[in-house]
């Protein structure tokens, strides 16, 4: 069963393409445009691919299976792919997505769901608000801090 998907990646200086049947040659040294370019990838075939160079000079290489895929249509997907990238970090560097010192299965999904709902917690509050993440979550430990230093719970003894 063919679903007939498309990929998108980024591809390593370092990979061997053929730009023009005489030979394998790395990526980085291959005269590539930015509107895309049809190269045979050693090892997988035909694919396209996008030099995409920033205001550092830096390039950054992404190849698709899909050899009519024009310039216009890679930027969405490469747009959606840095919110996904996002989202990810997000998820990961705010609600603690894969901190868990857990090793049942069933503990790691409900950590896993715990997390993905304080960051869609997280993000509502952000759109109500404005606030960063950053923000939101200073916001949420300075508070708290605040209301042990008000009221501690605990007592802590003096080592000296």
């Amino acid at each position: 069963m063919s679903l007939s998907w498309n990929w998108l990646t980024r591809l390593r200086s370092n990979r061997l393409i053929n730009p023009d049947g005489k030979g394998n040659i790395s990526i980085s040294s291959a005269d590539i445009s930015e509107t895309g370019t049809c190269v045979h990838l050693r090892g997988y075939g035909f694919i396209r691919v996008f030099r995409i160079v920033a205001q550092n000079d830096d390039t950054e290489d992404r190849a698709t299976d899909d050899l009519k895929m024009d310039e216009l249509r890679h930027l969405q997907l490469a747009d959606f792919s840095w919110r996904v990238e996002e989202y990810h970090r997000g998820l990961r560097q705010f609600c603690g997505a894969e901190r868990s010192q857990v090793r049942l299965e069933e503990a790691q999904r409900n950590h896993i769901g715990l997390a993905i709902r304080a960051f869609l917690r997280f993000e509502i509050f952000n759109l109500r608000t404005g606030y960063s993440r950053f923000e939101a979550k200073m916001r949420i430990i300075r508070d708290a801090i605040r209301a042990y230093l008000a009221n501690p719970i605990y007592a802590l003894n003096a080592t000296a």
